[in-house]
């Protein structure tokens, strides 16, 4: 059956609007999640809502506050958050278009799927996602969700689309903060050739399928044997070892990748020899 979706309004690009609705692309299921339990009697403990002057609060009595200084606050009705609803609080405005490949990964946030809003918008929706797929384009738009105004990337996925969340430039921080400090050292030569050759035996096409949360699993078969009363089997954790010659290291790390290894010598010598060629 198909999910039900979170969000209904329209994609806007300039004079043009497409009835769309938005579904979560995340599986929240497929995690396991643990409740937090009294520790004698292993009841489940509930969260209550405290007041410190009037003891507990039912929910119908919560209301927004802004805190303005230590303590003071200011009540925001719902009327009030009314007067401040923009234009993207019904619609994904599309503003600009850019390259694919100008989307930095780093940026990437939560991932929803995007389809038409019944078979009247589906002619639309089809035109727009053809047009991007055809010129490789990502489509950067603004939509209010959870009530805060995001940025999103829009792009084609099969016969829909999907669209991220995206985090706004001041909240990403530069690399230059973290990496400013290594100094540009050179690097060896023969081990950059290992390292690739390393690099090669171990590339695949990707197929997200084959990996699998693995710590995930692990704990599912500690709770169905703590189900059953059985004493859960201790994985050994092997310590890594110290790596004291690189060169080596990765002499030994090519050897055990490759089906048919070649002596991962033979390049350096390769390398050695055409060093000498240069110098002559």
């Amino acid at each position: 059956m198909k999910p039900r979706s979170i969000w209904t309004g329209y994609l806007k690009i300039s004079l043009v609007t497409i009835p769309v609705r938005v579904y979560t692309a995340l599986n929240p299921a497929a995690g396991i999640a643990f409740h937090q339990l009294h520790k004698e009697c292993h009841q489940r403990l509930r969260h209550q809502l405290v007041c410190p002057v009037h003891g507990a609060v039912p929910r119908e009595d919560l209301v927004k506050g802004y805190e303005y200084a230590p303590d003071k606050y200011i009540v925001v009705k719902e009327t009030d958050l009314e007067q401040v609803r923009l234009d993207t609080t019904r619609a994904i405005e599309l503003v600009q278009f850019i390259a694919s490949k100008e989307l930095d990964a780093l940026y990437l946030d939560t991932p929803y799927y995007i389809g038409p809003d019944g078979p009247v918008a589906e002619a639309g929706f089809g035109v727009l996602r053809e047009a991007l797929r055809r010129s490789n384009r990502i489509g950067l738009g603004r939509v209010v969700l959870a009530g805060k105004e995001k940025l999103v990337a829009l792009e084609p996925v099969g016969p829909g689309l999907v669209l991220f969340t995206l985090r706004y430039g001041a909240e990403v921080r530069p690399a230059a903060a973290y990496f400013g400090d290594l100094a540009d050292q050179p690097v060896e030569e023969s081990q950059v050739a290992l390292a690739q050759q390393l690099i090669e035996h171990k590339s695949a096409p990707l197929d997200l399928a084959q990996f699998a949360d693995r710590y995930q699993t692990a704990l599912r078969d500690l709770i169905k044997g703590k189900i059953n009363g059985t004493e859960p089997i201790l994985v050994p954790h092997p310590e890594a070892g110290q790596v004291i010659n690189l060169l080596e290291a990765l002499r030994q790390s090519v050897a055990q990748s490759e089906p048919n290894p070649a002596p991962a010598r033979k390049i350096e010598r390769k390398l050695r020899r055409k060093k000498l060629a240069l110098a002559a």
